[in-house]
């Protein structure tokens, strides 16, 4: 599939979305999550995203702008990945809507959602399960198991070279009484 050329119309129509295109990558991310016994693990990692114009979405009246994203992060010294995500961020002008809609190969999906700026430089989603707008879906064993019940990402645009993000991940464990907030936070570089 041909990339779409990016005028700069395209550009300006990506609102705040348009500071994400192309390559990143980050070597001092953060990754505290679930371990094997279901206690605490924390992992340092390095992470590389990629951001690509898909060009105008017609929805009926609704009209999109959007990015196709990739993300893979391996843990510091290990070769093999631990993470990656496939997906697309929208942007929705009319109704001021920035969307992230992503999978996991674990079996899960997550379409956060906020309201933002145009010219915005941060960029704040959530997504709450059960939810028929923003929401969460998994497999039976990760409800199960590791029911995930909420979401939120809040990304910085510091500049045009680099970005930040907290990203926090609420699992109800099972055996557990409280939520365990699985957290990840990384600043990138742009490659690209």
């Amino acid at each position: 599939m041909a990339k779409p050329s990016i005028s700069s119309e395209d550009l300006q129509a990506l609102g705040p979305l348009a500071a994400l295109l192309g390559e990143w990558t980050g070597e001092k991310g953060h990754d505290r999550a679930p371990s094997s016994s279901r206690g605490v693990a924390n992992s340092p990692f390095r992470e590389h995203m990629r951001f690509e114009f898909t060009g105008r979405v017609d929805n009926h009246e609704q009209i999109l702008f959007g990015l196709r994203y990739a993300t893979t992060a391996w843990r510091v010294g290990e070769p093999d990945p631990f993470h990656e995500e496939l997906g697309y961020w929208m942007w929705d002008a009319k109704e001021s809507q920035v969307m992230r809609c992503f999978m996991v190969p674990r079996g899960m999906t997550i379409l956060a959602g906020g309201t933002v700026e145009a010219n915005a430089k941060r960029i704040k989603l959530t997504a709450k399960l059960g939810s028929p707008t923003y929401g969460i879906c998994s497999n039976i064993f990760l409800d199960r198991e590791f029911q995930t019940v909420g979401y939120s990402l809040d990304l910085k645009i510091i500049d045009s070279h680099s970005i930040q993000y907290d990203e926090v991940v609420e699992l109800k464990v099972k055996g557990q009484t409280e939520i365990f907030m699985h957290t990840d936070r990384n600043t990138l570089k742009k490659i690209l």
